[in-house]
């Protein structure tokens, strides 16, 4: 018998700069321990559970996430997240919730996840945009980034690609979008920054996957990687990383799509 019947899905959004990522871990602050600390609180007990639809590492921050709530009891909705959005700190807000039936998976069901990274290269910016927007020193021909930004597009091998672990014994994943876009942001002082952003969704991804994939384009952009390096290592079986990862403080989920 399901002891927690009623299932509700919850979109999120948070600054995660503060935080060692989503995952509860013992003596650190996170996403999902501060969560669950405040719906305590506002359910009055501990007979709930939650979970999310992806795990965001240290520093990385969420424009509109999703956990699922399974809980012993009927939740009014507006009173329940307000209440919630009032315990919670600054940099943490729900954004809305639905119920779901007991049959929706939030891992199974999403049909597509979207990152953005956002950087930003040449003369170095105002220490107050560092928030969400990492600098590279140097000569980048982000041009040349542009045009080799498709080459992640479809479905490849991505074991050069993702942190070493026990996670998964397949590397194939399947990328929808992958592009490198710009704009210009108005900083605290008054001044105009060129900004770009590395837009990539897909399926899934696999550990630091979208960290090392711009840190490959990134060393393109520097001449230290080819287009050709970038092919060879999407067809390799080499289990090397062919780069590292960029600063995670520039990356953030921005969005999720589930299947209907």
């Amino acid at each position: 018998m399901q002891t927690r019947p009623f299932t509700y899905l919850f979109f999120i959004q948070y600054l995660g700069h503060r935080y060692h990522g989503w995952q509860k871990q013992p003596g650190l602050k996170t996403i999902q321990g501060r969560l669950e600390r405040v719906i305590r609180y506002v359910l009055g007990h501990e007979n709930f559970t939650i979970l999310s639809a992806g795990r965001t590492d240290a520093g990385v921050s969420c424009q509109r996430g999703a956990f699922e709530l399974f809980n012993i009891a009927e939740i009014e909705l507006d009173s329940f997240i307000n209440h919630v959005n009032k315990n919670l700190p600054d940099d943490i807000r729900l954004l809305e919730g639905e119920s779901v039936s007991l049959d929706f998976n939030i891992i199974q069901d999403v049909f597509a996840k979207e990152y953005r990274y956002y950087f930003a290269v040449g003369e170095k910016f105002h220490p107050f945009a560092a928030g969400n927007l990492t600098y590279f020193q140097g000569d980048i021909a982000v041009e040349r980034m542009k045009s080799c930004a498709n080459i992640f597009v479809g479905e490849h091998d991505f074991r050069r690609f993702c942190a070493k672990g026990k996670q998964t014994d397949n590397y194939r994943r399947q990328i929808f979008t992958s592009e490198i876009l710009e704009d210009e942001l108005i900083l605290t002082d008054g001044a105009k920054l060129r900004r770009f952003c590395y837009r990539i969704s897909g399926k899934g991804f696999l550990m630091h996957q979208v960290r090392m994939m711009m840190a490959a384009l990134l060393a393109i952009g520097r001449g230290e990687l080819t287009e050709k390096d970038m092919i060879a290592a999407l067809n390799s079986t080499d289990t090397n990383p062919l780069c590292g990862k960029v600063p995670a403080n520039g990356l953030v989920l921005y969005g999720l799509e589930f299947k209907k």
